[in-house]
């Protein structure tokens, strides 16, 4: 029995936890429970030393001093701040407006709401239920066609999981050991691109199907002029002065910002977009203020209303995400930044009440211990885990795969997929990343990359029926029963699970098709990268080495004792240190070169010896 236990333990110790949560038991407390019952069970049979455990207390605390993770309860501050102030109401009708004299108008507004209630709330229940008790009856209102108006909602609620700043991507960041701030850099061109496909989807339906997504009747539309003008060319000239804005600044934006800077290479592309969006937005704020002020009357009712409701949380936004591209802050700093900035918008608005405040800091708290409760329970499964060289279990698993590194990226997908319908993506991160990140660094698989396609692909998951999050949040609020629409005083039908599991199959095709894309395309990602400057000297990480002095005498043993064993002898890596050498910075290699010259105790060990040598002294 315990060679069959010492053979199988790997395998086994997955067993146990899956036993553990099909009971029923909390993830957090399963993981601990898991990574300390096979620890000892691997201690009785000689598997491990009975020393085990004694290094855990310490990796318990090095999780509770991770700064990394304060970015979690900031942004959620943040998104909660901004959710409770009613902005999504606003958002939502304010877009309403400026596209629903469209066909596929409130389709569409209500994705360009969901990209933005993603960039603020990050949080998909949030913006799920947010959308589906607002929009989802102005839409069975107006004839909508019940699939797409159930898919658009959740589509676009699970947005969050793939936009900056997800609370996912800080989750992978941290378990892959990469940068946050270059995680949300590799995924803002595919989380946008998302939005586009999503964008293109309900215009193809507009123009294949057009009674599916009828366009809002005249009464319904709010914002018109005396005139009876609907007000939409003001807005048009507002959105092309400020677009010009922003097409200027993005011109000289590299010159600008690498004077102040100090870097000599161009900006990257994400950073002169959100910078130039910045400028754009700041540009409309000031130019509505400016208008309504003096009273010049030059903008339409609607352009105010787009402006006002519409460039606070952009600006927002744009500002926390350009900061952390720009390097000026951490992702923790800019997440402080944002709740600071929701907490303005939230008092602006007179919105800001003592009891919401105290809502918010108790679900910031919450969800803020429920994270570290996971982490830490998967740091003591992981501990056992790694004790028992289950990652080289894993790795030999993998290797086997047919089709190299595209083989080992369809199968994780596929399992990520399965296990999204099941458990939440914290559990996901905490659990089976740290056991695939090795394997994939190991292939050459780049870190970011891989992160981003985790992340696309549990937003996939949110909406698989019948175990779809998503799903469950907007069947909590659709309507269960017939009721009376207070405006029109029409009849409208109860939205059946069938419907909503139903709408969003063309939206699970669309993720997956992107989730390939990124896959085929990594320069999506990577190009968002790498191209951020080689040199920045805030960033520069000077680790000075001590030179190995070369012994003059072979025969001299008070030398041979105070000269150090080769690096070969010590590493067996350190034969690359040439061709590392050869790319060497060379501010660190004057540096080095100083300390060499002036601050080497070895050195001054060495001449001292040199120097009771000529003198005479005796050898011992």
């Amino acid at each position: 029995m315990t060679a069959f236990l010492t053979a199988y333990f790997v395998p086994i110790l997955f067993a146990g936890l899956l036993v553990f949560l099909l009971s029923g038991f909390p993830v957090a407390f399963a993981l601990a429970a898991t990574g300390l019952l096979f620890g000892v069970l691997g201690i009785e049979i000689g598997l491990f030393q009975p020393t085990l455990f004694q290094a855990l207390p310490l990796r318990v605390f090095s999780i509770m001093q991770n700064d990394t993770l304060l970015a979690i309860p900031f942004f959620t501050f943040m998104g909660i701040i901004l959710e409770r102030s009613g902005m999504a109401e606003d958002l939502l009708d304010t877009v309403g407006q400026v596209f629903g004299p469209v066909r596929g108008g409130l389709a569409l507004a209500v994705i360009f709401v969901g990209a933005l209630l993603a960039a603020t709330t990050g949080v998909v229940a949030a913006a799920v239920i947010s959308m589906g008790l607002i929009s989802l009856p102005i839409m069975l209102r107006y004839g909508y066609n019940r699939t797409i108006a159930t898919g658009v909602i959740t589509a676009s609620g699970t947005l969050a999981q793939a936009i900056p700043p997800s609370l996912v991507l800080i989750v992978l960041a941290d378990q892959l050991g990469k940068s946050v701030g270059d995680m949300y850099a590799g995924a803002l061109i595919p989380g946008l691109l998302l939005v586009a496909l999503y964008a293109v989807f309900v215009i193809a339906i507009a123009i294949v199907k057009p009674a599916w997504v009828p366009a809002l009747p005249m009464e319904a539309r709010i914002y018109r002029e005396a005139t009876g003008n609907s007000g939409h060319a003001s807005l048009v000239v507002l959105v092309g002065v400020c677009a010009a804005a922003g097409f200027a600044w993005s011109s000289v934006h590299s010159a600008w910002m690498g004077q102040w800077l100090g870097r000599e290479v161009p900006a990257p592309g994400d950073e002169v977009v959100i910078l130039s969006m910045t400028v754009a937005s700041l540009l409309a704020l000031v130019l509505a203020l400016g208008n309504r002020a003096l009273k010049l009357g030059l903008l339409s009712k609607l352009s105010e209303q787009v402006t006002f409701v519409l460039i606070p949380p952009l600006v927002l936004i744009f500002l926390v995400l350009g900061t952390i591209f720009l390097g000026v802050a951490t992702p923790t700093e800019g997440g402080a930044m944002g709740a600071v900035g929701a907490l303005t918008m939230a008092g602006a608005r007179g919105k800001l009440t003592l009891a919401q405040m105290r809502q918010a800091l108790e679900s910031t708290t919450r969800l803020s211990c429920f994270v570290m409760f996971i982490l830490i329970g998967s740091t003591v499964f992981s501990f056992t885990f790694n004790a028992a060289d289950g990652h080289k279990w894993v790795e030999h698993l993998f290797a086997q795969l047919p089709g190299g590194t595209l083989g080992f990226l369809i199968v994780v997908n596929v399992l990520v997929f399965f296990l999204g319908c099941f458990i939440d993506f914290f559990e996901i991160a905490f659990i089976v990343i740290p056991i695939l990140a090795p394997v994939a660094d190991k292939l050459g698989i780049d870190l970011i990359w891989f992160g981003v396609i985790i992340a696309m692909n549990l937003q996939t998951s949110f909406l698989t029926p019948p175990f779809g999050f998503a799903l469950f949040y907007l069947r909590s609020v659709a309507a269960k029963s017939d009721y009376v629409d207070r405006i029109t005083g029409k009849r409208i039908l109860a939205v059946t699970t069938g419907q909503i599991y139903k709408g969003s199959i063309a939206f699970i095709i669309l993720q997956v098709i992107m989730v390939a894309v990124v896959m085929a395309y990594p320069n999506l990602v990577l190009d968002n990268i790498y191209k951020a400057p080689a040199a920045d000297p805030a960033r520069i990480d000077i680790k000075t080495e001590q030179p190995t002095p070369e012994p003059k005498s072979e025969e001299d043993p008070a030398q041979s004792l105070l000269v150090p064993p080769k690096a070969e002898a010590l590493d067996p890596n350190a034969k690359t240190g040439e061709k590392q050498s050869q790319k060497a910075d060379p501010l660190k290699a004057a540096l080095e070169a100083g300390k060499a010259e002036d601050d080497d105790p070895m050195k001054a060990l060495m001449d001292a010896v040199e120097k009771d040598k000529k003198q005479g002294t005796p050898k011992k």
